[in-house]
């Protein structure tokens, strides 16, 4: 395994996929999220890219780490970013289970969201860490 490389391509998968996040829970999310109270909380972006990148070095050195097992490419980076996404994906239905005001279809929300954004950084790491 080249930590190196993986260390990269973690950081600059978790940087796309905070982009991403961005997009989704920032600007298209932004009016769901506004209904409720449960959200009103003020977390700045910088948190949120802090939290994303450390997830994306984590991310990476996995994928670094099983890439062997991928296909060549950003087909199997993608495929990487499923059965990760597949898992936060059913993780996220905690939030509405335990959290009061989480209302239950912003689990199926986010579940998607989040299975996106794993397929992204699979795609982004593939790049960066080739077989």
């Amino acid at each position: 395994m080249n930590w190196t490389k993986a260390f990269i391509s973690g950081i600059v998968g978790g940087i796309a996929v905070w982009v991403y996040n961005f997009l989704t829970h920032g600007l298209i999310m932004a009016n769901t999220y506004k209904k409720y109270e449960v959200f009103r909380q003020d977390a700045g972006p910088v948190s949120f890219a802090v939290v994303t990148i450390f997830v994306g070095i984590t991310g990476g050195l996995l994928f670094a780490k099983t890439r062997t097992i991928w296909a060549e490419g950003i087909k199997g980076g993608m495929t990487f970013g499923f059965f990760v996404g597949l898992v936060a994906f059913f993780n996220q239905f905690y939030g509405s289970l335990m959290y009061e005001g989480v209302p239950y279809h912003l689990s199926w929300c986010w579940g998607g969201i989040i299975l996106i954004g794993w397929i992204v950084f699979g795609a982004v790491a593939s790049m960066i860490y080739k077989k």
